[in-house]
């Protein structure tokens, strides 16, 4: 087979990227400095707005996209222009918590629809070790007549996108690459070395690349999960979970991981395609179910514990009014994807109770949409309790005296992450 990394970098042959979201559009407009690239998405209104240089997830600033050779589009005959394809669709579970890999493969047959000979494919979705091999390949190979390794070549690269954070970055951040054979993980691996700096960890076969990613968040997980069981034993203790970490991370092999809710696409997800595969192997998990049961219950019981805290305040918990601060599923972000704050919301109102949603970094239609919610322009008090439950920069520019301004009589302050542990004296305080 021929060089594809050669042709890239002359401009010959093109990169396409199939999904611009949170992972797609950051490697595109990356390759785009370097290669030609065609971008495709399947949301015509999503193609509209990179057209305009505008990131609908509001991560990537307009100047970004200058400089760069790139071609949006939501048409599949321009991915025929492509040679080299790397597919970073989103890989959700159900409402039954089992992998929905309709994404991936809507995108392995549009695939199949543009792939030559010579043609390059790269995964970079979570999935379950072996999904590459046992779902992708063979619908690739099965609608094309060619096969893997002869054809064309297949590789697998997890992202490791975190919205919100601009030190770990695709460039900053050391990238994995595996490929179903040595010559293929080789021009892989030049190709990625064109933006990423951090340099790249060549694993020794898919399965294992696979495997890596679906336990970086497995791990993340289990280590909040014991953190939120922790803050479930002290509060019934009447020690402040926050406290007690400040002190035990004095030791020099203490690792410090905060209580908090769990959503969003990746460490509340993942877990479940690595169970899904362990349990279709045979083997039923204990640790890691435990863990996801611990994190999947912890908005209802905030929740919970708000209204005995209203109770305490003797406050009638029927017509009472709360505020809650963020619906986002992590802080400076508008990806409301598998918010946890929404069971918090839902276990309030289960009690009668009235609750005012604000959040400027949600887009207000997308939280009616997925959740039947609606954001308030600002707040209107008076409030029973004020619920900091996502911690936005604009929200920690507040004092005491911003929030006292809502309060109704005795009020109840509810401080998820704990930081302003120590600032609030006027009202009646509590965190995880």
């Amino acid at each position: 087979m021929s060089k594809i990394y050669e042709a890239l970098v002359k401009k010959e042959k093109a990169i396409g990227v199939i999904g611009l979201g949170y992972v797609g559009l950051p490697v595109a407009l990356a390759m785009a400095k370097h290669c030609k690239v065609i971008g495709y998405d399947i949301n015509p209104k999503r193609i509209e707005m990179l057209r305009n240089h505008q990131d609908p997830s509001k991560e990537i600033p307009p100047e970004r996209f200058q400089g760069r050779d790139i071609y949006f589009t939501a048409e599949v005959e321009d991915l025929k222009k492509a040679h080299f394809f790397i597919v970073t669709v989103p890989t959700p579970i159900d409402e039954h918590k089992i992998p929905d890999l309709t994404p991936i493969k809507s995108a392995t047959y549009t695939l199949t629809k543009v792939l030559k000979k010579g043609d390059y494919v790269v995964y970079e979705s979570t999935v379950y070790p072996g999904c590459t091999e046992e779902i992708c390949i063979p619908i690739l190979e099965k609608e094309t007549g060619m096969l893997c390794g002869k054809d064309f070549k297949v590789g697998y690269s997890p992202e490791r996108t975190n919205p919100g954070d601009p030190e770990h970055t695709l460039e900053t951040t050391v990238k994995v690459i595996s490929a179903c054979d040595q010559e293929a993980l080789e021009e892989i691996e030049k190709v990625y070395a064109l933006v990423v700096k951090a340099g790249l960890h060549k694993a020794p076969s898919i399965k294992v690349a696979e495997a890596a990613k679906v336990i970086e968040n497995t791990q993340r997980d289990l280590n909040i999960a014991l953190m939120n069981e922790l803050s479930i034993i002290f509060n019934l203790m009447n020690i402040n979970t926050y406290d007690v970490l400040d002190a035990a991370a004095t030791k020099w092999n203490f690792h410090y991981y905060m209580p908090g809710l769990v959503g969003g696409h990746c460490i509340g997800v993942d877990p479940y395609y690595l169970t899904y595969k362990a349990n279709e192997l045979g083997y039923h998990s204990q640790v890691i179910l435990a863990g996801r049961r611990i994190n999947d219950q912890m908005g209802f019981y905030i929740g919970q514990q708000i209204i005995r805290k209203l109770i305490q305040l003797n406050k009638t918990i029927r017509g009472s009014r709360a505020l809650v601060l963020g619906i986002t599923f992590k802080e400076n972000v508008s990806d409301i994807r598998n918010s946890k704050v929404v069971d918090m919301i839902r276990e309030l109102k289960d009690f009668m109770m009235e609750v005012d949603v604000y959040d400027p970094r949600a887009e207000k239609e997308e939280v009616f949409q997925e959740y039947g919610i609606e954001l308030i322009e600002k707040p209107q008090g008076p409030y029973d309790a004020i619920i900091l439950a996502v911690i936005h920069e604009e929200f920690l520019r507040w004092q005491e005296e911003d929030f006292l301004k809502w309060a109704n009589g005795p009020t109840l302050f509810v401080d998820i992450k704990g930081v302003f542990r120590g600032k609030i004296k006027k009202m009646q305080y509590w965190s995880l």
